[in-house]
């Protein structure tokens, strides 16, 4: 009989063990999930600081290169012009020797 009330006792110990390991393990699991949505926080953070980063740099580069793109435009236009000044001035130059070279190739008759 003495093994008989021995066991009750230990049923309740062995109860009482595993509501302890379940709290534990319940604690150890919103641990987790608290942790986990600190990372994820912490991650949108600085994500948002690097797209912002990234969108300040990307803007910083549009504003330098359409300036340069004003200046490299004008220079273009620069350069266009002396260009076709050039081909103008060159083209009156040889336009008699021209003229002369084409009426001598049609006026003259091979056999």
């Amino acid at each position: 009989m003495e093994a008989n009330r021995g066991q009750p006792n230990g049923i309740q110990l062995l109860l009482s063990a595993e509501q302890e390991a379940q709290r534990i393990v319940n604690a150890a699991r919103e641990a987790k999930m608290a942790r986990l949505r600190q990372a994820k926080e912490e991650a949108e953070k600085e994500i948002i600081a690097f797209r912002a980063q990234m969108e300040a740099e990307y803007q910083r580069k549009v504003a330098e290169s359409s300036g340069d793109s004003g200046a490299n435009v004008k220079r273009l236009e620069q350069e266009t012009e002396a260009k076709i000044a050039h081909l103008k001035t060159e083209g009156t130059r040889i336009a008699q020797d021209v003229v002369q070279m084409l009426l001598k190739h049609v006026t003259t008759v091979k056999n």
